[in-house]
């Protein structure tokens, strides 16, 4: 199932259901209000209500609740997540973004996933325009996965993760480098760097949907990301060296995780403008059109735009 949270034309966000022929389904509308308006709420109770929404597709209500897609405003499929936690778990990335810099692989690495906590107040959604830092002049996307938990868990270790995870989008983690080099010479960050924007959608997707692709610790999916049209990223998720249950043992370790956290995967390799080089694409700026893909996930795109002061 694909679940996302749409805006109608009253202006009311409701959660729902993308459905075959450009087609949602208002979840609240259609059940008459036992399912809840907003995805967060879903979470809370997301087994049964995972059930709940399969046996009303399965059923025939008519066009109560249904709407063209074309009549609504797809938003963030999350909009108001608990809290966003993005990790560093494609190799290549890690590799070649330290090599760009002149420096050479840390063995803690290979140790332990890392992660950092961004912005949760800023997530935007499919075709929202992200606004250019003022201070920013090295604009750069991240093309990335990302899973979003489902119930609540503690010292969840790695091999009983998938059952605490709700679904998975693509993410693309906007990144200020100039801003982010800056903060992290002294010690700290990338918080500055990236808590401006950071983009989900456009839905999310069940887990199960997700079992045919299974390949060693991850999924073969490709992930792709373009620029104005210009294919510029290009790698797949089975690549990464720590699966979301190793990333998922590691965020649990002492800490309770609840329904509607997200769980990035940090970039794949090739994922973004530092790796490449400016020399294969020059910093993103108002105007231009990032569109990142991942197979089964979608297309996820948005315009840069000025900040306006």
């Amino acid at each position: 199932m694909k679940f996302v949270t749409f805006e109608k034309m009253d202006g009311k966000s409701r959660a729902g259901l993308l459905l075959e022929n450009d087609l949602v389904l208002d979840l609240f509308e259609a059940t008459q209000g036992e399912l809840p308006e907003r995805l967060i709420d879903f979470l809370e109770n997301s087994d049964s209500n995972i059930n709940r929404a399969a046996k009303l597709l399965a059923s025939s209500n008519g066009d109560r609740g249904v709407y063209p897609l074309k009549k609504v405003r797809l938003k963030a499929p999350l909009p108001e997540p608990r809290s966003f936690r993005d990790f560093y778990a494609f190799e290549d990335h890690v590799k070649t973004a330290r090599e760009n810099r002149g420096l050479d692989m840390i063995p803690e690495w290979y140790q332990i996933p890392v992660f950092y906590f961004s912005n949760h107040l800023a997530i935007k959604g499919p075709g929202c325009e992200i606004s250019k830092p003022v201070e920013c002049q090295w604009l750069d996307y991240e093309l990335e996965m990302a899973c979003v938990i489902g119930k609540q868990g503690r010292n969840i270790s790695a091999e009983e993760a998938e059952d605490y995870i709700f679904g998975y989008c693509i993410l693309n983690d906007w990144s200020a480098r100039d801003l982010q080099r800056q903060e992290m010479k002294v010690g700290l960050g990338p918080a500055k760097g990236k808590d401006f924007a950071t983009s989900i959608g456009p839905w999310i997707l069940t887990k199960d949907e997700l079992a045919p692709f299974k390949a060693n610790k991850s999924f073969d999916l490709t992930m792709k990301a373009r620029v104005n049209g210009k294919l510029l990223s290009e790698g797949n998720v089975k690549d990464i060296y720590y699966s979301f249950g190793e990333m998922i043992e590691r965020a649990s370790a002492g800490v309770t995780l609840l329904p509607g956290e997200i769980i990035g995967s940090g970039t794949v390799g090739s994922g973004c403008i530092l790796e490449l080089g400016t020399e294969v694409h020059r910093w993103l700026k108002p105007g231009d059109v990032v569109e990142l893909e991942i197979d089964t996930l979608g297309v996820l795109k948005n315009k840069i735009v000025e900040e306006q002061r």
